[in-house]
């Protein structure tokens, strides 16, 4: 069984590197995405106290973002395509197992995951000096696993109910970006109305891609502690008018909507300031 699995992940791959659109949509994309990024908003910093700079937010949520590339929307794509052209088909008259095809699909995601990972961390530690947190690894790794997990499982679900490779893309595209958008990969999410937050925490980007930014950034909290940040707050900013955290607690609509989502991360509005 071990065998059949390395086999056919080894053909998949091959198959995915012969193929130059999908290195970039799924490989090079992200890179892309923190290159315009920290171009857009600079390297400053944005909290004083921590250090924290706009390439330090970015990279954990790009990392997120390649990781939703690599196990949802391309898994999704891939086996609608296979399953259209026939070979999904011809490949139960061999005897290869299923669960080996499925084990063989979703490892490629991980390999792809692992290989994102990789790349934005050191782009965004050679160009922009992104401290790599060493004695966090261990939550690093196992919150990209979860992740992975996760968004693969929901790319074999949706795979089932596309009809066709044409709409795979477009039906991956639109369940997947608005889901970035609303989990804070672009902005943060105390940008996001209090009604849309409620509805967005369903979804698991949203929960989620703070995790993944908490465990891969000495100034965020670690999973499950208890925040003791207000949470219109950057870490470790300083209170008062001169806060450079944007708009104050009361300029904010007050509810029971929940805070730790917006007390795990920078409330950094995007706007260019001076070191």
């Amino acid at each position: 069984m071990r065998r059949l699995v390395v086999h056919q992940l080894r053909y998949e791959l091959l198959k995915f590197w012969r193929d130059p659109q999908a290195v970039f949509f799924t490989v090079a994309l992200p890179v892309v995405f923190l290159v315009i990024f920290a171009a857009i908003f600079g390297n400053q910093t944005i909290d004083d106290r921590s250090g924290l700079k706009v390439s330090t937010y970015y990279v954990p949520g790009i990392i997120a973002l390649g990781v939703m590339a690599a196990s949802f929307v391309a898994l999704a794509i891939g086996l609608v395509e296979q399953r259209e052209r026939g070979v999904i088909k011809r490949l139960r008259a061999t005897p290869l197992p299923a669960s080996a095809y499925i084990a063989s699909r979703a490892a490629i995601a991980f390999v792809l995951t692992a290989l994102i990972a990789v790349i934005l961390t050191l782009i965004g530690r050679v160009l922009y000096g992104v401290t790599i947190p060493t004695d966090r690894a261990p939550g690093v790794l196992l919150t990209l696993a979860v992740g992975t997990t996760a968004f693969c499982c929901l790319g074999f679900a949706v795979s089932g109910v596309i009809g066709s490779a044409n709409a795979a893309p477009a039906v991956t595209n639109g369940i997947m970006l608005p889901l970035q958008m609303l989990s804070g990969i672009f902005f943060p999410v105390s940008q996001i109305p209090d009604a849309v937050l409620t509805v967005a925490k369903v979804f698991p980007a949203t929960t989620w891609r703070p995790g993944c930014w908490r465990a891969s950034t000495r100034t965020g909290r670690r999973a499950g502690s208890t925040p003791s940040r207000s949470p219109c707050s950057p870490p470790g900013a300083r209170s008062g008018p001169s806060s450079r955290c944007g708009p104050s607690a009361g300029s904010r609509r007050r509810g029971s909507h929940p805070r730790s989502l917006r007390a795990a991360e920078p409330m950094w509005h995007g706007h260019r300031q001076s070191t």
